[in-house]
C-alpha cells in the first residue's frame, strides 16, 4: 500500500503512521510530496502531485514484486485525492483509502472537487469525520454515487477534518477494509 499525507503535513503523520502498523506485515510506503522534500510549505500542482504519486506506485510494484494493478493507493485529505486523481487518469491500482476527502474548500460547497470521480471503476473506501468542513457526510455520499467501483463509507462521529484523536479507529477501519478486499479478490481468483 501506498499513503500520503495531506498538505499541511508529512509521510509521518501520526495516522499514517498508524495504518502502517495496523497493515502489517503488508508492505507500506508512507511518501511525502516534492515540496514537503524541498523545505517548502505550499503545495505543488496537482499534475506535480499526481506525478509522484504514479512513480511511487510504480516503485513500490517494483521493489515488492507486486502487479501494479495489486498496490492500494490512499491518504488523507489532498494526498487521497492526488492518488484518485492518478487512477482516473489510468493508473492502476487495487483499491483507493481516502481519509477526509477534500471534496470541496470548507465552506465552498459551490467549488466541488468531483469531476474525476465517475473514472474510479475500483473498490474505494472514505473514512471521514462527520463535522468535517470539506464535507459532509451527506454531501460525501451524494459525491460519491457517481464511482462505478464499490464504495464504503467509515463515519467518524464527531470527527473534524483532522479526525483527532481517531487514529486507531481509522487504522483498524482501514485494516478491517483491506482484509475484506484481500479476502474477494482471493476469492475471484479461486
Amino acid at each position: 500500500m501506498l499513503l500520503t499525507p495531506g498538505a499541511g503535513s508529512d509521510r509521518n503523520h501520526p495516522g499514517l503512521v498508524a495504518i502502517e502498523a495496523a497493515l502489517a506485515p503488508m508492505p507500506v510506503e508512507r511518501v511525502d510530496f516534492p515540496y514537503r522534500r524541498e523545505g517548502r510549505r505550499a503545495p505543488d500542482r496537482a499534475p506535480k502531485l499526481v506525478a509522484t504519486v504514479v512513480e511511487a506506485a510504480a516503485a513500490l510494484a517494483a521493489r515488492t514484486g507486486a502487479a501494479p494493478d495489486a498496490v492500494l493507493l490512499g491518504g488523507r485529505s489532498m494526498g487521497g485525492r492526488m492518488c484518485s486523481m492518478a487512477v482516473a487518469e489510468g493508473l492502476p491500482a487495487a483499491g483507493l483509502v481516502l481519509l477526509s476527502y477534500p471534496l470541496h474548500p470548507p465552506g465552498r460547497p459551490e467549488r466541488p472537487r468531483t469531476s474525476h470521480l465517475p473514472a474510479l471503476a475500483l473498490p474505494c473506501l472514505f473514512v471521514s469525520g462527520t463535522r468535517d468542513p470539506f464535507a459532509t457526510p451527506a454531501e460525501l455520499e451524494e459525491a460519491t454515487a457517481a464511482i462505478p467501483g464499490p464504495v464504503t463509507h467509515v463515519w467518524v462521529h464527531g470527527g473534524r477534518h483532522d479526525l483527532k484523536g481517531a487514529d486507531g479507529l481509522v487504522a483498524e477501519a482501514v485494516a478491517t477494509w483491506v482484509r475484506g478486499l484481500l479476502h474477494s479478490t482471493a476469492d475471484l481468483r479461486g
